[in-house]
């Protein structure tokens, strides 16, 4: 199995990568789902995990391919330890946030097409509220909560990465740490990571808003 996975991802790298994410972000929101949250099968929400999946095949699986592949190419210093450590920084600093950014805005955006079409499910507040409102919403309530809990993982597993692990195997390795990572995510863009106070401010509003 393993040799015909290094197969399949020498010949087709990209499309390889980011079908290997689609099936692990997706993985992860049915371990957040039913590990975490234990709502059972049958409330299972499919459209969250689709949502999920959809992310992880069509963007952060060709975005981090793309993104190892320049430092690969660019970040080359006088020493192993500097590039690494120079990496690893870049990495934290620059692609971590534009990717939790994106990550971040589509759930917001998508999550709000059950409101004007039907289709998708777990609308942030409902048809009134702007897909502009609802980015800022989701940003404001979970970006520094997401960033600051990566910081406590993801450089050490990027350490890890960058000095030992092969250019092509990079993107499934961090999809592999990911599953759990994945399974907060999912938990903490869900509403999982609120306070009880945010939690019935939100109810309280909603409540408001249909009165």
């Amino acid at each position: 199995m393993l040799r015909w996975y290094q197969s399949v991802l020498k010949r087709r790298p990209l499309l390889t990568q980011s079908l290997t994410t689609a099936i692990l972000f997706g993985t992860g929101d049915i371990a957040a789902q039913q590990l975490v949250e234990s709502t059972g099968p049958s409330n299972h929400a499919y459209s969250r995990t689709a949502r999920m999946a959809l992310y992880g095949g069509t963007i952060f699986g060709p975005a981090a391919t793309t993104w190892y592949r320049f430092l690969q190419a660019r970040v080359n210093l006088s020493s192993k330890a500097t590039t690494v450590a120079a990496r690893v920084g870049l990495d934290q600093l620059v692609f971590t946030p534009i990717n939790l950014t994106c990550f971040l805005s589509s759930m917001a955006v998508m999550e709000g097409w059950k409101s004007s079409t039907g289709v998708g499910g777990g609308g942030v507040n409902g048809s009134s509220v702007s897909a502009g409102e609802r980015v800022r919403e989701k940003m404001g309530s979970t970006f520094g909560q997401a960033f600051g809990k990566n910081l406590l993982i993801w450089p050490w597993v990027q350490i890890a990465n960058f000095s030992v692990v092969p250019l092509e195997h990079r993107v499934l390795l961090v999809n592999v740490v990911a599953l759990g990572w994945n399974c907060y995510l999912s938990y903490l863009n869900s509403g999982g990571g609120k306070t009880k106070t945010e939690a019935t401010k939100e109810k309280v509003v909603e409540t408001v808003k249909k009165a």
